[in-house]
């Protein structure tokens, strides 16, 4: 556990441990929950499919393609269950592969109208 204060800003970095240095990271999502067993239920997006949800979020420089850092401001869901569980998927891919994930950045999915 990482222990923080409300409104406080939690710095994370992301590494990639691998003697390739062409390998490169990219934030697909990242959502924070309350419970560990199930990310979906009652979840705040912070990233999505490399969209920016939480208008605390900032990305930050790093001088490794295999790194990556950023923030958010620290949050509880309720007064009862100050406990939030932090989880991430990200992406590996080729540097310099500009038809990779790594380089489409934002991809905002589209809802489909319904037909009648």
């Amino acid at each position: 556990p990482y222990y923080v204060s409300m409104n406080q800003d939690l710095f994370l970095e992301a590494s990639l441990h691998s003697p390739d240095p062409l390998l490169q990271l990219f934030l697909h999502t990242c959502v924070a929950s309350p419970s560990p067993h199930d990310s979906m239920a009652g979840v705040h997006t912070i990233v999505e499919d490399g969209c920016i949800k939480d208008p605390t979020y900032a990305a930050f420089y790093s001088p490794h393609r295999h790194a990556l850092r950023f923030k958010f401001k620290a949050f509880q869901f309720s007064q009862s269950n100050p406990v939030v569980y932090l989880q991430c998927q990200l992406v590996v891919c080729r540097a310099f592969d500009y038809s990779s994930r790594c380089y489409q950045g934002c991809v905002e999915r589209f809802k489909r109208e319904a037909s009648s």
